[in-house]
This record gives structure tokens, sequence and C-alpha cells, in this order.
């Protein structure tokens, strides 16, 4: 009776996976030793809430890939007939999540288990057992039927490699089927890109309480001061009021950080600079507008973020509203609406629109000046507009676009020479520690400037010199355009004490100085 009670609690313990998940494999910790696993807090988190489809945004360091890969291990060991899959950056990071999260944890199991299931197939991309249950890993899975797959750092392959993402979207995750089991993690990689999206579509199902189907995403978010490891000793760390003001923040979203945690998070900000937010976020809207691998304004936009420079910074009454405008991919014009302040410059409006030319550009204008009261100064405009319907009678663009602003009585117009690329990159970073955005009217263009970046060359996994040309290039070309007019910032006038008022018939433009260079200083 007693082996009989012995055989029972240990067939009732097998059948536990939460138990065999605890108590069965090993793994190589942090500091390089033999370890058992053991659930933390994330990882039980995610066993505990997981659903068919899960999309996981995290912090650094919590151990998903290796929860995760443990996770498929026991399914494929203790279930016949299991097809497991998973997909990495490169082949390299494949083979290397095969090899210390996969195949380590399996030689490490009790020789009875082993004995049981052994390998039929090993290599260092697949491991079959004799229960025909198998896990194999890759950069796609488009072949075959599977019931597990586990997508790593999905947001930094959609950043790096569109292609490769658009390979996974339409072949490895229509190889499961309703019912079976997805794990989609990933650090945020900028505001676009299929991760994105799908975090996005999750999050507004869970705020909005919708049922989740079989083929609905649920969204799982891990920030940095949820994990008890993220504190250190405070005594020596000085805390600037910049950390201050976004430690203050973050108690605005019920987020109250021990002075420990408050040291931690200043002193890894010293290391990771512009990529803090993104590899340590505190809530998963900073995650995705911190900066991305290969942007050219990354320290610029962390700067402006920790600074307090994008927030509430309305128009201004009686400073001229002025635009700058720039020509992006199909014929969208980005149109910027900015003030020259004291030793600044005021972003208080973005906009884009597409297929409507000159006209569409001055309605929304137009409508915004009856909406807000703008007087309008000088309207910027590229050196070349290639916009078909912008050309009439033989008359330049820009003098088309004159006589139009100056019947609407809406300013002025002046032309934006031409400049070389790293010229204007150059001068935008110099510009972007000057300037402040009004982030309700600007929010799209903000997603421009943190996701303008470099093209990544995938055959030398290189960032290439040269800006990669997509939806985030429309609005940061034309602040680039902006940091090449002004040379520096000297303040327009100070608004007089009562609103302007402007004659019938009569045109505002800002006073200008002609310097030798072309460049013009308001």
């Amino acid at each position: 009776m007693a082996r009989h009670a012995d055989f029972q609690t240990a067939l009732d313990l097998f059948s536990d996976w939460r138990w065999r998940l605890n108590n069965l494999y090993f793994i190589v910790d942090k500091e390089g030793n033999r370890v058992q696993f053991k659930m933390n807090w994330a990882q039980e988190q995610l066993f505990e809430g997981m659903h068919y489809l899960n999309v996981i945004l995290k912090a650094r360091q919590l151990g998903f890939t290796t929860f995760i890969q443990i996770f498929i291990l026991d399914a494929c060991v203790f279930n016949k007939d299991i097809r497991a899959g998973v997909i990495a950056q490169t082949l390299g990071d494949a083979q290397v999540i095969f090899r210390d999260k996969v195949k380590y944890p399996y030689d490490n199991l009790p020789e009875e288990i082993r004995g049981a299931v052994p390998v039929v197939k090993d290599s260092a991309t697949e491991l079959m057992l004799a229960n025909n249950s198998s896990i194999r890993v890759g950069t796609s899975m488009r072949s075959g039927t599977l019931q597990y797959l586990h997508v790593s750092e999905y947001g930094k392959i959609c950043a790096k490699f569109p292609e490769k993402a658009r390979e996974i979207r339409t072949g490895a995750l229509n190889t499961i089927q309703a019912g079976q089991l997805v794990f989609i993690e990933s650090t945020a990689e900028g505001q676009d890109g299929h991760f994105y999206n799908i975090c996005e579509d999750a999050q507004v199902k869970q705020r909005q309480q919708t049922p989740l189907t079989e083929l609905d995403f649920k969204f799982f978010f891990y920030p940095w001061w949820k994990s008890p490891e993220y504190a250190i000793d405070p005594t020596g760390v000085v805390i600037t009021p910049e950390f201050k003001k976004y430690f203050e923040k973050l108690e605005g979203f019920g987020i109250k950080l021990t002075t420990w945690q408050k040291a931690w998070y200043v002193k890894k900000a010293e290391n990771q600079l512009s990529d803090m937010k993104r590899e340590f976020p505190s809530t998963a809207t900073e995650a995705f507008e911190a900066s991305v691998e290969g942007a050219y304004f990354a320290d610029q936009m962390a700067a402006a973020d920790i600074q307090g420079r994008i927030g509430h910074f309305p128009h201004v009454e009686g400073y001229p509203v002025h635009t700058i405008s720039d020509i992006g991919m199909d014929d969208v014009n980005s149109v910027w609406l900015f003030q020259v302040l004291p030793e600044r410059v005021r972003c208080i409006g973005y906009f884009e629109h597409t297929g409507t030319g000159m006209d569409g550009m001055l309605d929304e204008l137009e409508r915004r000046r009856e909406e807000h009261g703008y007087i309008y100064g000088t309207h910027y405009m590229p050196h070349d507009i290639k916009v078909r319907e912008w050309t009439r009678g033989g008359m330049t663009r820009i003098e088309i676009m004159l006589a139009e602003v100056q019947r609407r009585q809406m300013g002025t117009v002046n032309k934006v020479e031409r400049a070389f690329v790293p010229d204007r990159i150059q001068g935008t970073r110099r510009m972007l520690g000057k300037m402040e955005f009004h982030q309700a009217e600007t929010d799209q263009g903000l997603k421009c400037l943190r996701n303008y970046r470099r093209e990544w060359d995938d055959d030398l996994s290189v960032w290439r010199d040269n800006p990669r040309h997509d939806w985030a290039s429309h609005g940061a070309d034309a602040i680039g355009g902006l940091a090449l007019i002004f040379t520096g910032l000297a303040p327009e006038p100070l608004p007089p004490q009562k609103p302007l008022v402007v004659p019938r018939g009569s045109v505002i433009a800002p006073p200008i100085e002609q310097h030798s260079s072309g460049r013009i200083r308001v």
C-alpha cells in the first residue's frame, strides 16, 4: 500500500505542469552556475494568465525566453506528436536559444525521463524525441503545422528586417491553428511594424475588457519597477531635477517608487542613455515612445522627454505662426506649425495630407487659423515640390503658393534650398535641444522624429550611412529644413499688450535678414 501511495503521489506530481516546471529542469544562471529552474514573479504571472495567443512587452532580463522554452520543452517531453517552433532575429541567435534554453535543460533531465523519451534526432536546429514530438528553431517557420510557436524579440525583427517580419506574419503565424499556443515577446522598437500593431490592438481590447477569442492576442506588460532585483542602496546617488520630475510623473500614473528603485534607475540610465526607456520601460506607452535602434535623434528626443519639453505647449498669442513643409513618399505632404519664442522654437501643430496638393494644405491651415486665432508669418516650402497640380500657367510653384497665400491673407512664402543629408541631420540634432512640442497636436510628428533611422544592411549586419526612406522620413525631413533655415534663434518681438489686429488685405511676415550663406535668421 505504501508503494502504491508513493506511486500515486509521484503520478500526481508529474501530472502537475507547474510542479514539473519548477522541479525537473536545470539552467545556467546569470553567474554561469547550474541551477534548478524556478519560475520568477514575471514568469509566474504569464503562466497563470496565458491565453492562446500571447504578446509580451517587457523590460530586459526577466527570463521570458528561458521560461517559454522550458514550457514548450515540457509539452514535447510529456506529450506525443507535438510540433513546436522558435523564431529569432538571426540563425545564430536561434541556435544559441536552442543550445542553452532547449538542449541543456533536456540533457539535464532525470535519467529515467530521458530514458523514457530519448532523442531520435539531434542537430543544431532541431530536437526530435521518440514520442514523435519535436522542437525546431530558425528565422522563419512557413512549412508544417505547429501547436506551439515562440517568436523572440519580434519588435527588433520588425525594425531591422521588415521582410523577415512579413514572412513571420504570413508564414509562421499561419502555421498555428485556432486553439494552439503562440508567444510573441520583445522589448519595444518604435511606433512602427507588426509587433507595435499587435500590442496596440491587444491593449485596446484589454482596456475595453473585450472577451478574447482563440484568434485574439492577449497583452502582457512587464515594467522594470515590478522586478525586486532592480533596486540599489541610494547612498551617494544624486537625483537630478529632471529625474525628480520624471518620478513625479510616474506617481501621477500610480507608480510610486522606493528610494532604492529610484537610485537603481538613475545609475542604470547613466549607461543606457537614450535606450533606457526602451530597455527598461516604466509604462507601455513610454516603451514605444522611446528611441529605436539606428534612430538619428534618439539622444535628443530622450533629452526632450527628460527635460519636460514635450507636453502642454500651446500657441502663444501675439507671436506669428510659421510653417515648414516637405514632400515625402507617395506625395505625402508633411507640415509643422511653429513659433519662434525667446531662446526656443515651439512646435504647436503637425499634420500630413495626401493627394490634395497646395489647396488641401492651405485649407487645413485656414481651418486652424479660424479655430485658434493664428496670425501666420512665413510658410517655408521645399526647393522642389513634386506634385503636378501645384504647377499653373507657367508660374513657378513658389509663385503660385505666394499668390494663393496672399489671396487668403495668410502671410508670405519662402523657399528652403536643397542641403546635404548629413548637414540636415546634424542641424536637426542641434536644433532639437532648443525646441518644445505641444504633444496633443504634434503626436504624429513626434513619432516621425523618434522613428527616423538609418538603413539596416542585412548582408553585413551593420547600419548604413543613409536614412531609411519610409513614413517617418516625412516629418523628420521637414524639421531638417527648419534646422537649415535658422542658423541662430533670435527671439521675435514680444507680443503687444493687445491682440494683433490684421487689417484686411495685409500680409504678415517676420522680419528677414539675409546672410551670405543664403540662410535666414528670424
